[in-house]
């Protein structure tokens, strides 16, 4: 059985490969649990508050700060798994 960063990075590959392209809401969930997963809590100024990509791309991984990287990894492959299915 693979372990936790393995199942992580085999979801990191199957998400560029979806038959169709998510929502932009489930994009940014995307985003910012791979951020969480790989990088921890977020760091670094926010962006410019006209740059709106980049802001909400902040904003919501901002909003994982606490959450631990394994927990990150695992809600990252269990959304993936859902968007696969």
């Amino acid at each position: 059985m693979m372990d936790l960063q393995e199942q992580f990075n085999q979801a990191v590959a199957d998400s560029k490969s979806l038959s169709e392209r998510p929502s932009n809401e489930t994009l940014l969930q995307l985003y910012s649990l791979y951020k969480q997963a790989t990088d921890g809590d977020v760091n670094g100024e926010a962006p410019n508050m006209f740059d709106f990509v980049a802001k909400a791309k902040y904003e919501a991984w901002a909003a994982l700060k606490g959450k631990s990287q394994d927990a990150a990894r695992s809600e990252y492959i269990a959304l993936v798994n859902k968007l696969m299915n």
